[in-house]
This record gives structure tokens, sequence and C-alpha cells, in this order.
């Protein structure tokens, strides 16, 4: 059986044009009749599906006669183009992470540049930079290494785009210097006998209260607050830091980037708390 360029390209798909095309390169078998006109047989249509297939996966001419001639496989070929895709795939989800950030916050010129440079970092340069944060808001004591792991983030190698925006935002808050300020006053409290689990504590204390609809400026209310064996003006002090809605919002964002679940919020206990104890 013999088929005509047109007869070829309809079967195909392709256009008279592209049949030509590939058969002026020799990618494509032909015959020619006694009137010059080119025929093809079922090889060639076989061939041209092949030749089809790799150009709409991206795959250039020049390797596809490379595949056609038999120095390479499509296996080698494909696993190449895997390679590539995914380093492209990154790429685009970064782009794509910031604009969605820059469009949603309306972001000026200056803040669309630190975005970028910040969702460009290396890991090593992601490292040094949270390093640096955690060193200076726990003001690097090594018995705080543990707390100072679980604040950690670990953007994984392949991020989706919420883990990119997730850690914008996130290095955002870690540069800045009123946040860090407010890690430091949570530290020295917990050097001044405020333990570290007291947020724990609230949490099975209060939680409880809100849920039974108890008021804080009642009785029961006043019985929870006693039963934390603080005294009133410390844990007031301890509410006005920890309360700050950055704490909270680091935490959220580092569920995203490395993968755990949603955290609990606390800001409702401690609302509730911050005015039992006014």
């Amino acid at each position: 059986m013999r088929y005509s360029i047109g007869e070829l390209a309809r079967l195909t798909g392709l256009t008279v044009k592209a049949v030509r095309f590939y058969s002026d390169r020799g990618l494509v078998p032909a015959e020619r009749n006694s009137a010059g006109h080119r025929l093809y047989d079922p090889t060639a249509l076989a061939r041209l599906d092949l030749i089809r297939t790799l150009r709409e996966l991206g795959v250039d001419v020049a390797t596809i006669r490379r595949i056609v001639d038999g120095e390479v496989t499509v296996a080698d070929v494909a696993a190449r183009h895997v390679g590539a895709l995914d380093v492209q795939i990154r790429v685009l989800r970064l782009r794509r992470a910031v604009l969605t950030a820059v469009a949603e916050r309306g972001s000026s010129p200056e803040e669309t540049s630190l975005m970028n440079q910040l969702a460009h970092l290396s890991d090593t340069e992601r490292r040094r930079l949270i390093d640096d944060f955690l060193r200076d808001a726990l003001s690097d004591r090594p018995e705080l290494a543990g707390i100072a792991r679980t604040l950690t983030p670990e953007l994984p190698d392949d991020p989706a785009s919420a883990q990119v925006e997730a850690w914008i935002e996130l290095a955002e808050l870690a540069q800045d210097p009123d946040f860090r300020a407010v890690l430091r006053r949570l530290v020295d409290q917990h050097e001044g006998g405020l333990r570290r689990d007291l947020a724990a504590e609230v949490r099975v204390a209060v939680t409880p209260a809100l849920a039974a609809g108890v008021r804080p400026d009642s009785p029961e209310a006043a019985a929870i607050v006693g039963g934390l064996g603080r005294e009133p003006g410390r844990l007031r002090e301890w509410l006005a830091v920890v309360n700050d809605p950055r704490r909270e919002r680091y935490v959220e964002l580092l569920a995203v980037i490395n993968g755990w679940s949603a955290p609990e919020s606390l800001t409702p206990a401690l609302d509730w708390l911050a005015a039992a104890v006014s």
C-alpha cells in the first residue's frame, strides 16, 4: 500500500507542509512515481506517528534523527528529558509562587524583588538565613537546641507552590527584628520561671471552658486561672508576648513547608485567658 503526501498528512494529523519538511530531511522514507510525486509506505506512516509524538513531548528534530538512525533509544532520550523537565517545573513553581504572592499582597517593586530573591535561595543560603534567625531569637542557648530543631523549616527538593509561598513569608518573618525580639522575650520568660509547657497547660485548661461557654469574668474562670499556678501579673506579661499573631503564623507556615498537619490555633484560648486575667 502506498500513500500520497496528502493522504499521509490526513492519516497522521500533520499538515502537508510538515510531512514534506520531515521527508526533505530524510526522516521519513519516500519513493517517487513516474510523475515525480512522493509516495509513502506503512513504514513512513509509523515513522511520522513517532515523530509527531516526540515533537509533542518537546524532543528536537536533531535528537529525533539520532533516534530514527538508531544512535540512541527513545528510553534514553525520555530519561534525559524527564530530568530537564524536572528542573523547568521547579523553576516554574518558584515563579508561580512569587507571582501569586505579589498579586495577593499588591507588592511594591522592592518587595517583589525581595520575594524573588528569597524564593531562589539555595539550600545552603536558606539554612544560613534560618540558623542566623534561630541563634538570634533563641539567644544561641545550647539547652534550646531541641526547640530550634522544631522551628526549622525543611523545604523539599521539589516543593509545591504552596510550600514555596509559605517559605517566602516565613523567611520574611525570620528577618523581622521585632519578631525576633518577641521570641527572645519568650526565652527570657522561660528562663525567669515560666516554663515553655505553659502553652500546653493553657490549651488543656481553657479549651473545655471555651467549649462549655464559660465566661472569662466568671468564678469558674477565676478557678481555672488559679489552677495554672502563676501570678496574674506574670501571666499577663507572658500573654502579651505569646499572643503575638506572628508567632502563630510562623508555626502555621512551618507546618506547610514541612508537610505537617495544620496546627490547632491557640489564639482563642489565649484571648480568653487574657480576658480572664485582665
